[in-house]
């Protein structure tokens, strides 16, 4: 038998078509893409190229701008979303011993996790805030950019090697393994979903109406953004943070120029005034 032909090769990016790419997802999302970051958009959009029989990125860029769908469809592929259960653990024993045993119980707590990608911080937060709260009400919220990352997140279903940093006790108690056609997955049960939406939100935009939150994770986010786009952001979260609410952000980031409104209770972790 004869194999079949080779995938025609795609052309490689010009400098001046990656320069137009760089324009684009600054100003749909606020990202700053470093030159290094070439090869990656080349292998990201290459797929778009062939699913819509174009020869060169720049007609692609042309598409994009002429349709809001593919719109969406290059913005999907440039953001990243690298997430999984209970990164960076020591948030979450923050929450725990110092965020939920403050909350006066007079009001539903809110947390958002304001890039949720596929949904396995919200859930997170969400285990801990059942398991701590009672029967105290309480809602989480979730918004990412990306709309193929928050259809995983409504459906709630991961695969069993994602669960590795999931505590015992909650894995069991908020978890359903797969069996038959789902072995190897889990799904978060409906108990816990019920208290969760996610929704699309340009985070450098104009957001949805979100209102008032208790706690915000803001991780490993702003490493992507240049200073002002940074100082933009914070400054429209810190508007949907209630008085005596907290900010919790990646390790890696930092907070400059917000003394009047947050103050730095532990690395990586602010509340507001």
């Amino acid at each position: 038998m004869t194999p079949p032909p080779p995938a025609p090769s795609l052309p490689e990016i010009t400098n001046q078509e990656f320069k137009a790419v760089q324009r684009f997802i600054y100003a749909a999302a606020g990202i700053s893409l470093s030159d290094a970051k070439k090869p990656l958009v080349t292998s990201r959009l290459a797929k778009r190229l062939r699913a819509c029989g174009l020869a060169d990125y720049d007609a692609y860029l042309k598409r994009v701008q002429a349709d809001s769908v593919e719109r969406q469809w290059a913005i999907d592929l440039l953001t990243t979303n690298e997430t999984y259960f209970f990164r960076e653990q020591s948030h979450f024993d923050f929450m725990c011993s110092d965020v939920l045993p403050r909350h006066q119980r007079d009001h539903t707590f809110r947390a958002w996790s304001a890039a949720s990608s596929s949904g396995e911080e919200a859930y997170s937060i969400a285990m801990v805030l059942d398991d701590a709260l009672g029967q105290a009400p309480w809602e989480v919220v979730g918004t990412d950019i990306s709309t193929q990352v928050l259809e995983r997140c409504s459906q709630a279903r991961y695969p069993m090697e994602r669960a590795q940093l999931i505590p015992g006790y909650y894995l069991r108690s908020y978890c359903l393994k797969g069996t038959g056609p789902e072995d190897g997955f889990l799904r978060v049960n409906k108990s816990l979903r019920q208290h969760l939406r996610f929704l699309h939100a340009n985070l450098n935009s104009d957001l949805p109406a979100l209102g008032e939150f208790d706690l915000i994770f803001l991780r490993n986010v702003m490493i992507y953004f240049e200073a002002a786009t940074r100082h933009c952001l914070i400054q429209r979260l810190v508007r949907h943070l209630r008085p005596g609410g907290w900010l919790f952000i990646g390790h890696a980031e930092f907070l400059h120029g917000f003394d009047d409104q947050l103050r730095l209770v532990s690395p990586s972790i602010y509340q507001k005034h």
